[in-house]
């Protein structure tokens, strides 16, 4: 029978979350409210005086279509990068859990990509595949691939993919290789007894085993790639060639500290903010019944 906790004091557990509380309150929703007041205003360059304008700045918004090809490119890109980091992350996680000699340093070198900043991990990139310098670069062009980033947008949309999604490999191994070793091994022999081939087993006893990892790791790598690329892609290509890897999170920043028009800048922060909270419930409300707990 599990113990309930009874607290002596009535307070106690207000002052326990309390500090919890106060950074969500401090850093995401006064933030918010400031960001959706400000879409409502028309500011100058430098916030001495505002001008109501309503829907204005929205209505702006979507009537540009530099604006509405965003949405194109920042849904390919998050999909892509939570697609291309867990389908690796779960292929080395796989691997790792196999290994029995030098089981340690195996992990311990999987694992400190994720140590890289983001900014580092761009700058990183830009040089691996810069077509005067990069390595990578390099080797693409002897194999009869004709790469410049500078001037080729869909080169360019892959570069800052591939980047972030080796950022993100790390953290998505260490859950999966966490989940992995959290399966009885009884059940795989016992499938292996049965005659069951390698894939047989993964597919129908590891796979859905590891469902609600997957479920959790897809939701944050979507929340990722929405906004904790912005360091990554300033570092690469800074939103080019033509737009084509300014994704919503990367304009939010050009229309505001760029362009210095603070309320377009404030109304595609909101737009973002509702994009992330709608995805995120309906990855709740229609993924998560696959999800076998």
């Amino acid at each position: 029978m599990q113990k309930r906790v009874v607290f002596r004091s009535r307070l106690l557990p207000y002052l326990l979350v309390a500090p919890q509380i106060a950074v969500t309150v401090v850093f995401f929703f006064w933030p918010s409210y400031q960001a959706l007041e400000s879409s409502f205003f028309l500011e100058d360059a430098f916030g001495f005086s505002r001008q109501w304008v309503g829907l204005l700045n929205y209505t702006e918004l979507f009537d540009d279509p530099g604006y509405l090809r965003s949405f194109r490119t920042t849904l390919i890109f998050g999909l892509s990068v939570a697609f291309l980091a867990m389908s690796l992350a779960l292929a080395l996680a796989v691997a790792a859990n196999r290994v029995v000699r030098a089981a340690t340093s195996y992990r311990t070198l999987l694992i400190w990509p994720y140590a890289v900043a983001p900014a580092l991990a761009g700058v990183i990139w830009y040089f691996l595949m810069n077509p005067s310098l990069g390595i990578v670069a390099y080797w693409l062009q002897n194999a009869g691939v004709d790469w410049n980033h500078y001037v080729n947008g869909d080169q360019a949309l892959l570069l800052v993919i591939v980047a972030a999604a080796w950022k993100q490999i790390s953290y998505n191994f260490l859950f999966f290789l966490a989940g992995l070793q959290s399966i009885p091994r009884s059940l795989i022999e016992a499938a292996a007894i049965d005659r069951a081939t390698p894939f047989q087993r993964f597919w129908t006893i590891t796979f859905p085993l590891l469902t609600p990892t997957t479920f959790f790791l897809l939701v944050v790598n979507l929340v990722y790639a929405f906004f904790d690329t912005f360091a990554l892609i300033h570092a690469t290509t800074e939103g080019g060639p033509v737009d084509a890897t300014s994704i919503l999170v990367f304009r939010v920043y050009s229309t505001g500290f760029v362009g210095q028009d603070y309320g377009s800048s404030a109304a595609q922060s909101v737009i973002l903010m509702a994009l992330v909270i709608a995805m995120t419930i309906v990855q709740f409300r229609y993924v998560e019944r696959k999800v076998v707990y």
